[in-house]
Protein backbone atom coordinates (compact mmCIF):
# COMPACT_ATOMS: atom_id res chain seq x y z
CA UNK A 1 0.00 0.00 0.00
CA UNK A 2 1.27 3.47 -0.90
CA UNK A 3 2.37 5.53 2.10
CA UNK A 4 2.32 9.29 1.81
CA UNK A 5 4.00 12.11 3.69
CA UNK A 6 3.57 15.85 3.35
CA UNK A 7 6.09 18.28 4.80
CA UNK A 8 4.29 21.55 5.37
CA UNK A 9 5.08 25.03 6.64
CA UNK A 10 8.61 25.33 5.25
CA UNK A 11 10.34 28.69 5.00
CA UNK A 12 12.61 27.48 2.20
CA UNK A 13 14.21 24.52 0.44
CA UNK A 14 17.78 24.00 -0.75
CA UNK A 15 17.76 21.72 -3.80
CA UNK A 16 21.35 20.43 -3.72
CA UNK A 17 22.11 21.83 -7.18
CA UNK A 18 25.03 24.26 -7.30
CA UNK A 19 23.30 27.04 -9.19
CA UNK A 20 19.76 26.83 -7.81
CA UNK A 21 18.26 29.56 -5.68
CA UNK A 22 16.58 28.74 -2.39
CA UNK A 23 13.04 27.68 -3.29
CA UNK A 24 9.85 28.19 -1.29
CA UNK A 25 7.60 25.21 -2.06
CA UNK A 26 4.15 25.08 -0.52
CA UNK A 27 4.81 21.49 0.57
CA UNK A 28 7.09 18.56 -0.17
CA UNK A 29 4.84 15.63 -1.00
CA UNK A 30 6.29 12.13 -0.69
CA UNK A 31 4.83 8.88 -2.02
CA UNK A 32 6.49 5.51 -1.50
CA UNK A 33 9.75 7.11 -0.42
CA UNK A 34 10.09 9.40 -3.44
CA UNK A 35 9.32 13.09 -3.82
CA UNK A 36 6.05 13.25 -5.77
CA UNK A 37 5.91 17.03 -6.10
CA UNK A 38 5.61 20.34 -4.30
CA UNK A 39 1.87 20.88 -4.21
CA UNK A 40 -0.67 19.47 -1.72
CA UNK A 41 -2.44 16.26 -2.65
CA UNK A 42 -5.05 14.07 -0.98
CA UNK A 43 -4.81 13.90 2.79
CA UNK A 44 -1.51 12.08 3.50
CA UNK A 45 -0.84 9.33 5.98
CA UNK A 46 1.64 11.51 7.82
CA UNK A 47 2.10 15.28 8.02
CA UNK A 48 5.41 16.75 9.15
CA UNK A 49 4.75 20.32 10.25
CA UNK A 50 8.13 21.93 9.66
CA UNK A 51 7.28 24.98 11.76
CA UNK A 52 9.12 27.35 9.42
CA UNK A 53 12.28 25.26 9.01
CA UNK A 54 14.46 25.15 5.89
CA UNK A 55 14.63 21.76 4.13
CA UNK A 56 18.00 20.60 2.80
CA UNK A 57 18.99 17.43 0.95
CA UNK A 58 20.37 14.73 3.21
CA UNK A 59 24.15 14.91 3.36
CA UNK A 60 26.14 12.22 1.53
CA UNK A 61 29.42 11.30 3.21
CA UNK A 62 31.53 10.02 0.33
CA UNK A 63 34.45 8.96 2.55
CA UNK A 64 33.25 6.91 5.51
CA UNK A 65 35.29 4.06 6.96
CA UNK A 66 32.55 1.57 7.66
CA UNK A 67 33.51 -1.99 8.62
CA UNK A 68 30.67 -4.25 9.76
CA UNK A 69 27.58 -3.28 11.70
CA UNK A 70 27.31 0.11 13.37
CA UNK A 71 30.81 -0.29 14.83
CA UNK A 72 34.28 1.09 14.23
CA UNK A 73 37.37 -0.72 15.49
CA UNK A 74 39.51 2.41 15.11
CA UNK A 75 37.89 4.04 18.14
CA UNK A 76 36.03 1.07 19.62
CA UNK A 77 32.74 2.87 19.10
CA UNK A 78 29.22 1.54 18.56
CA UNK A 79 26.33 3.47 17.01
CA UNK A 80 28.36 6.00 15.02
CA UNK A 81 26.38 5.63 11.78
CA UNK A 82 23.03 6.19 13.49
CA UNK A 83 24.61 9.10 15.36
CA UNK A 84 25.73 10.62 12.03
CA UNK A 85 22.09 10.59 10.93
CA UNK A 86 21.46 13.08 13.73
CA UNK A 87 23.99 15.28 11.93
CA UNK A 88 21.94 15.25 8.71
CA UNK A 89 23.78 12.36 7.01
CA UNK A 90 21.35 10.16 5.09
CA UNK A 91 23.82 8.29 2.84
CA UNK A 92 27.45 7.29 3.13
CA UNK A 93 29.95 5.60 0.86
CA UNK A 94 32.54 3.19 2.14
CA UNK A 95 36.11 4.30 1.58
CA UNK A 96 36.99 0.58 1.89
CA UNK A 97 36.71 -1.65 4.91
CA UNK A 98 40.43 -1.18 5.48
CA UNK A 99 40.10 -0.94 9.27
CA UNK A 100 38.88 -4.51 9.68
CA UNK A 101 41.21 -6.25 12.14
CA UNK A 102 43.16 -8.92 10.26
CA UNK A 103 42.11 -7.53 6.87
CA UNK A 104 42.93 -10.12 4.18
CA UNK A 105 45.24 -9.21 1.31
CA UNK A 106 45.17 -12.42 -0.74
CA UNK A 107 43.11 -12.48 -3.92
CA UNK A 108 40.12 -14.46 -2.64
CA UNK A 109 40.11 -12.76 0.75
CA UNK A 110 40.10 -9.26 -0.77
CA UNK A 111 37.11 -10.14 -2.92
CA UNK A 112 35.29 -11.94 -0.13
CA UNK A 113 35.60 -8.95 2.21
CA UNK A 114 34.08 -6.59 -0.37
CA UNK A 115 31.19 -8.93 -1.16
CA UNK A 116 30.47 -9.59 2.53
CA UNK A 117 30.41 -5.86 3.36
CA UNK A 118 28.21 -5.07 0.38
CA UNK A 119 25.72 -7.78 1.34
CA UNK A 120 25.72 -6.88 5.03
CA UNK A 121 24.86 -3.22 4.50
CA UNK A 122 22.36 -4.07 1.78
CA UNK A 123 20.42 -5.71 4.61
CA UNK A 124 21.26 -3.29 7.43
CA UNK A 125 20.61 0.46 7.57
CA UNK A 126 21.53 1.96 10.96
CA UNK A 127 19.17 4.83 11.66
CA UNK A 128 17.86 4.39 8.12
CA UNK A 129 21.16 5.60 6.61
CA UNK A 130 21.86 4.24 3.13
CA UNK A 131 25.34 2.72 3.39
CA UNK A 132 27.07 2.03 0.06
CA UNK A 133 29.55 -0.55 1.31
CA UNK A 134 31.88 -3.18 -0.08
CA UNK A 135 34.66 -1.06 -1.55
CA UNK A 136 37.23 -3.54 -2.83
CA UNK A 137 40.80 -2.65 -1.89
CA UNK A 138 42.93 -2.84 -5.02
CA UNK A 139 45.83 -5.16 -4.24
CA UNK A 140 48.51 -6.55 -6.60
CA UNK A 141 46.99 -9.99 -5.99
CA UNK A 142 43.87 -9.02 -8.00
CA UNK A 143 43.46 -9.68 -11.71
CA UNK A 144 41.42 -7.64 -14.24
CA UNK A 145 38.81 -10.40 -14.54
CA UNK A 146 38.12 -10.14 -10.81
CA UNK A 147 36.23 -6.90 -11.40
CA UNK A 148 33.82 -8.70 -13.71
CA UNK A 149 33.14 -11.24 -10.98
CA UNK A 150 32.80 -8.58 -8.30
CA UNK A 151 30.41 -6.46 -10.35
CA UNK A 152 28.23 -9.52 -10.95
CA UNK A 153 28.15 -9.91 -7.16
CA UNK A 154 26.91 -6.37 -6.55
CA UNK A 155 30.25 -4.71 -5.74
CA UNK A 156 30.79 -1.41 -7.60
CA UNK A 157 33.20 0.59 -5.42
CA UNK A 158 36.99 0.34 -5.26
CA UNK A 159 39.78 2.04 -3.33
CA UNK A 160 43.44 2.39 -4.27
CA UNK A 161 46.19 3.55 -1.93
CA UNK A 162 46.34 0.76 0.65
CA UNK A 163 47.53 -2.02 -1.64
CA UNK A 164 51.13 -3.21 -1.74
CA UNK A 165 52.20 -1.08 -4.73
CA UNK A 166 55.34 1.03 -4.95
CA UNK A 167 54.69 3.55 -6.32
CA UNK A 168 50.92 3.56 -6.04
CA UNK A 169 50.73 4.60 -9.71
CA UNK A 170 51.56 0.96 -10.52
CA UNK A 171 47.93 0.17 -9.68
CA UNK A 172 46.72 2.11 -12.75
CA UNK A 173 46.03 -0.97 -14.94
CA UNK A 174 43.75 -2.44 -12.26
CA UNK A 175 42.05 0.95 -11.83
CA UNK A 176 41.27 0.92 -15.56
CA UNK A 177 39.94 -2.62 -15.35
CA UNK A 178 37.65 -1.58 -12.51
CA UNK A 179 36.41 1.51 -14.34
CA UNK A 180 35.78 -0.48 -17.52
CA UNK A 181 33.45 -2.65 -15.46
CA UNK A 182 31.50 0.30 -14.08
CA UNK A 183 33.26 0.76 -10.75
CA UNK A 184 33.57 4.11 -9.01
CA UNK A 185 37.22 4.18 -7.93
CA UNK A 186 38.67 6.45 -5.25
CA UNK A 187 42.33 6.97 -4.44
CA UNK A 188 44.07 7.90 -1.22
CA UNK A 189 45.88 11.26 -1.55
CA UNK A 190 48.81 12.76 0.33
CA UNK A 191 50.95 11.32 3.10
CA UNK A 192 50.66 7.83 4.56
CA UNK A 193 47.89 7.24 7.07
CA UNK A 194 47.49 3.82 8.67
CA UNK A 195 50.46 1.47 9.20
CA UNK A 196 51.55 -0.31 6.01
CA UNK A 197 50.09 2.45 3.82
CA UNK A 198 52.25 4.67 1.63
CA UNK A 199 52.12 8.26 0.36
CA UNK A 200 50.23 9.05 -2.84
CA UNK A 201 51.84 11.94 -4.71
CA UNK A 202 50.30 14.23 -7.31
CA UNK A 203 52.09 12.22 -10.01
CA UNK A 204 50.42 9.07 -8.64
CA UNK A 205 47.04 10.82 -8.65
CA UNK A 206 47.40 11.85 -12.28
CA UNK A 207 48.61 8.42 -13.36
CA UNK A 208 45.81 6.61 -11.52
CA UNK A 209 43.01 8.73 -13.02
CA UNK A 210 40.43 7.73 -10.42
CA UNK A 211 36.83 8.94 -10.28
CA UNK A 212 37.30 10.48 -6.82
CA UNK A 213 40.53 12.05 -5.58
CA UNK A 214 40.01 11.04 -1.98
CA UNK A 215 40.82 13.55 0.77
CA UNK A 216 42.67 15.81 -1.68
CA UNK A 217 43.31 18.11 1.29
CA UNK A 218 45.21 15.33 3.04
CA UNK A 219 44.26 12.25 4.93
CA UNK A 220 45.58 13.78 7.15
CA UNK A 221 48.84 14.97 5.52
CA UNK A 222 48.28 17.29 2.56
CA UNK A 223 50.05 17.61 -0.76
CA UNK A 224 52.53 20.49 -1.18
CA UNK A 225 50.92 23.82 -2.08
CA UNK A 226 52.52 23.85 -5.51
CA UNK A 227 50.81 20.54 -6.39
CA UNK A 228 47.27 21.66 -5.60
CA UNK A 229 46.54 23.33 -8.97
CA UNK A 230 47.51 20.07 -10.70
CA UNK A 231 44.60 18.30 -8.99
CA UNK A 232 42.37 20.03 -11.54
CA UNK A 233 44.24 18.26 -14.36
CA UNK A 234 43.05 14.88 -13.08
CA UNK A 235 39.74 13.49 -14.37
CA UNK A 236 38.15 12.79 -10.99
CA UNK A 237 36.28 15.00 -8.56
CA UNK A 238 38.32 16.58 -5.80
CA UNK A 239 37.21 15.51 -2.35
CA UNK A 240 37.71 17.76 0.68
CA UNK A 241 37.34 16.12 4.09
CA UNK A 242 36.87 17.09 7.70
CA UNK A 243 39.81 14.92 8.82
CA UNK A 244 42.22 16.64 6.45
CA UNK A 245 44.12 19.93 6.25
CA UNK A 246 41.70 22.88 6.35
CA UNK A 247 44.31 25.27 4.99
CA UNK A 248 44.69 23.09 1.88
CA UNK A 249 40.90 22.88 1.53
CA UNK A 250 40.67 26.66 1.44
CA UNK A 251 43.38 26.87 -1.21
CA UNK A 252 41.68 24.24 -3.36
CA UNK A 253 38.33 26.06 -3.10
CA UNK A 254 40.05 29.30 -4.13
CA UNK A 255 41.44 27.62 -7.25
CA UNK A 256 38.01 26.17 -8.04
CA UNK A 257 36.44 29.64 -7.71
CA UNK A 258 39.05 31.18 -10.01
CA UNK A 259 38.56 28.48 -12.65
CA UNK A 260 34.76 28.33 -12.26
CA UNK A 261 34.99 24.62 -11.41
CA UNK A 262 33.03 24.24 -8.18
CA UNK A 263 31.29 21.31 -9.85
CA UNK A 264 34.55 19.38 -9.43
CA UNK A 265 34.45 19.59 -5.61
CA UNK A 266 32.78 17.22 -3.16
CA UNK A 267 32.77 17.11 0.64
CA UNK A 268 33.22 14.15 3.00
CA UNK A 269 34.56 13.35 6.47
CA UNK A 270 37.19 10.57 6.20
CA UNK A 271 35.99 9.25 9.56
CA UNK A 272 36.06 7.21 11.73
CA UNK A 273 39.85 7.34 11.69
CA UNK A 274 42.60 8.30 14.05
CA UNK A 275 41.01 11.76 13.96
CA UNK A 276 38.02 10.25 15.73
CA UNK A 277 34.31 9.65 15.33
CA UNK A 278 32.54 12.83 14.19
CA UNK A 279 28.74 12.60 13.92
CA UNK A 280 28.62 16.28 12.93
CA UNK A 281 31.61 15.99 10.59
CA UNK A 282 29.66 16.59 7.38
CA UNK A 283 27.65 19.60 8.50
CA UNK A 284 30.75 21.04 10.22
CA UNK A 285 32.67 20.77 6.94
CA UNK A 286 29.83 22.54 5.12
CA UNK A 287 29.94 25.35 7.70
CA UNK A 288 33.72 25.71 7.44
CA UNK A 289 33.78 25.83 3.64
CA UNK A 290 30.88 28.31 3.57
CA UNK A 291 32.11 30.64 6.30
CA UNK A 292 35.85 30.59 5.63
CA UNK A 293 35.70 30.55 1.82
CA UNK A 294 32.88 33.08 1.43
CA UNK A 295 30.61 30.51 -0.22
CA UNK A 296 26.82 30.86 -0.04
CA UNK A 297 25.34 28.11 2.12
CA UNK A 298 23.28 26.51 -0.69
CA UNK A 299 26.43 26.05 -2.77
CA UNK A 300 28.38 24.57 0.13
CA UNK A 301 25.48 22.19 0.79
CA UNK A 302 25.51 21.21 -2.90
CA UNK A 303 29.14 20.11 -2.56
CA UNK A 304 28.00 17.69 0.15
CA UNK A 305 24.85 16.50 -1.62
CA UNK A 306 24.20 16.92 -5.34
CA UNK A 307 27.88 16.86 -6.33
CA UNK A 308 28.44 13.65 -4.36
CA UNK A 309 25.33 12.04 -5.78
CA UNK A 310 26.44 12.84 -9.32
CA UNK A 311 29.86 11.17 -9.08
CA UNK A 312 28.36 8.15 -7.32
CA UNK A 313 25.62 7.85 -9.92
CA UNK A 314 22.82 7.78 -7.33
CA UNK A 315 19.52 9.63 -7.22
CA UNK A 316 19.82 11.00 -3.69
CA UNK A 317 21.42 14.39 -3.08
CA UNK A 318 18.90 16.48 -5.04
CA UNK A 319 15.43 17.47 -3.83
CA UNK A 320 13.22 17.18 -6.90
CA UNK A 321 10.25 15.18 -8.12
CA UNK A 322 11.11 11.52 -8.61
CA UNK A 323 14.14 11.67 -6.31
CA UNK A 324 14.44 9.90 -2.94
CA UNK A 325 12.90 11.82 -0.05
CA UNK A 326 16.17 12.04 1.91
CA UNK A 327 16.39 15.39 3.68
CA UNK A 328 16.70 17.25 6.94
CA UNK A 329 14.87 20.30 8.28
CA UNK A 330 16.84 22.88 10.20
CA UNK A 331 16.61 26.17 12.05
CA UNK A 332 19.23 28.57 13.27
CA UNK A 333 20.75 27.31 16.53
CA UNK A 334 19.09 28.65 19.64
CA UNK A 335 20.89 31.81 20.71
CA UNK A 336 22.38 32.48 17.28
CA UNK A 337 23.15 36.01 16.17
CA UNK A 338 22.00 35.12 12.65
CA UNK A 339 18.53 35.32 11.12
CA UNK A 340 18.17 31.75 9.86
CA UNK A 341 19.93 28.41 9.37
CA UNK A 342 21.56 29.30 6.04
CA UNK A 343 22.91 32.55 7.45
CA UNK A 344 24.16 30.57 10.47
CA UNK A 345 26.07 28.20 8.17
CA UNK A 346 27.63 31.18 6.37
CA UNK A 347 28.65 32.54 9.79
CA UNK A 348 30.25 29.22 10.71
CA UNK A 349 27.59 28.03 13.17
CA UNK A 350 26.17 24.53 12.89
CA UNK A 351 22.38 24.80 12.41
CA UNK A 352 19.93 23.08 14.70
CA UNK A 353 18.47 20.02 12.99
CA UNK A 354 14.80 19.51 13.88
CA UNK A 355 13.90 16.55 11.64
CA UNK A 356 15.60 13.93 9.44
CA UNK A 357 13.67 12.09 6.73
CA UNK A 358 15.09 9.10 4.82
CA UNK A 359 13.11 7.35 2.11
CA UNK A 360 10.01 9.25 3.17
CA UNK A 361 10.22 8.08 6.79
CA UNK A 362 10.82 10.51 9.64
CA UNK A 363 13.86 9.00 11.33
CA UNK A 364 14.41 11.69 13.96
CA UNK A 365 12.99 14.96 15.15
CA UNK A 366 15.19 17.19 17.29
CA UNK A 367 18.78 16.08 16.77
CA UNK A 368 20.60 14.84 19.84
CA UNK A 369 23.91 16.07 18.40
CA UNK A 370 23.44 19.49 16.81
CA UNK A 371 22.85 22.63 18.85
CA UNK A 372 19.23 23.05 19.92
CA UNK A 373 17.17 24.40 17.01
CA UNK A 374 15.34 27.70 17.40
CA UNK A 375 12.10 26.01 16.38
CA UNK A 376 10.52 22.59 16.18
CA UNK A 377 9.03 20.12 13.72
CA UNK A 378 5.98 18.07 14.67
CA UNK A 379 4.55 14.80 13.30
CA UNK A 380 0.83 14.44 12.79
CA UNK A 381 -0.38 10.92 11.92
CA UNK A 382 -3.69 10.23 10.18
CA UNK A 383 -6.01 8.13 12.32
CA UNK A 384 -8.87 5.89 11.29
Amino acid sequence: MSRTLEIRNLSGMVTGRLDDDVLTPEVIRVEDGLIAGFEPGPEPDVVLDAGGAVACPGLIDSHAHVVFGDWTPRQGTLGWIESSMHGGVTSMMSASEVHLPGRPKDREGVKALAVAAQRAFENFRPGGVRVMAGSVIIEPTLQPEDFVELKENGVWLAKVGFGDFSPQADAAPLVRAAQENGFVVMNHTGGASIPDSSPVTIDDVLALGCDIIGHANGGTTALPDEDLPRLFDAPGVIQLVQAGNLRSSMQIVEIAWEEDRLGKLVLATDTPTGTGVMPLGMIKTVCEISSLCGMAAPKAIALATGNNGKVLGVEQGILDAGRPADLFCCFRPLGSSQNGPLESIEYGDIPGIAAVVIGGEVRALRSRNTPAPDGACEIKEKHG
